[in-house]
């Protein structure tokens, strides 16, 4: 049976005992009916995983034993920070949660021209730390061990004019890069638009940034599957996609 993996905001240390949160403990007890002696994969972002016993428990609080740690990267060799206008309800949460799942390093939320969603200051602050929730979520289910950050959102423009990495790429019908031609850069800043697309004003400001037009094929993709194609493309091309599928072309050979 696999081992449950969770999140913790304390510090871990090989040895030491940890009192873990009631929503923590709750899903521990309740959920998945663990009991005293159960084993626990634990991390708190550091960059390294924990592994622990439950010594003592009840419904909504659970006290277990780091045992031992391993120090096991799940990072990919690229960074990879998304500019993502902000869609509705669940297509935003699906697109945090697979780049996240993808190796997506930085998510800042765009407020765009055609974004069919207009947060107040209140609301904002709410949807961000729901989105923050669910970059730790993904980080449980696939294995990473640092927690990539949800910045606060803000305007297209003001995120053109101060986003750094050394390639800059806007995934827009019409591009005629051949991102497979290019150096292998170290950092990507990808722009992703809402479900109408950027105007072309926004277009322009973006290739006045220093940002490529890139397409990804013929066909038209919605703003949650957009980002995810573009990632794997470049995890394949420069980050470490290409690494499993060699491996599994040398396993079938």
């Amino acid at each position: 049976m696999r081992i449950p993996r969770v999140y913790t905001f304390q510090p871990l240390e090989v040895g030491s005992t940890v009192a873990l949160e009631p929503p923590v403990s709750r899903y521990l007890m309740q959920s998945l009916r663990k009991t005293e002696g159960a084993q626990v994969e634990i991390f708190n972002g550091n960059g390294a995983q924990y592994f622990a016993n439950i010594i003592s428990s009840s419904k909504s609080a659970v006290t277990i034993r780091i045992e031992s740690e391993d120090q096991v990267s799940r990072e990919s060799p690229l960074s990879i920070h998304i500019g993502l206008a902000i869609s509705k309800g669940d297509r935003m949460d699906y697109g945090i949660r697979k780049i996240i799942e993808l190796g997506g390093n930085q998510i800042t939320p765009l407020i765009t021209q055609r974004c069919e969603v207009r947060l107040s200051k209140e609301r904002s602050e709410k949807r961000l730390k729901h989105w923050r929730g669910i970059v730790i979520s993904a980080c449980e289910q696939c294995g990473r061990n640092r927690i990539p950050e949800v910045n606060e959102p803000v305007a297209l423009d003001q995120w053109l004019a101060s986003v750094d990495a050394q390639a800059k790429l806007i995934f827009q019908p019409g591009g005629n890069i051949n991102l497979a031609d290019r150096p292998r850069p170290e950092s990507v800043a990808l722009l992703v638009g809402p479900e109408g697309g950027f105007d072309d004003q926004e277009v322009v400001q973006a290739e006045q940034a220093g940002f490529d037009r890139v397409a990804l094929g013929p066909r038209i993709l919605r703003t949650e599957t957009a980002p995810l194609a573009a990632i794997s493309v470049l995890q394949y091309l420069w980050g470490d996609f290409d690494q499993a599928i060699v491996g599994v072309n040398e396993t079938a050979d």
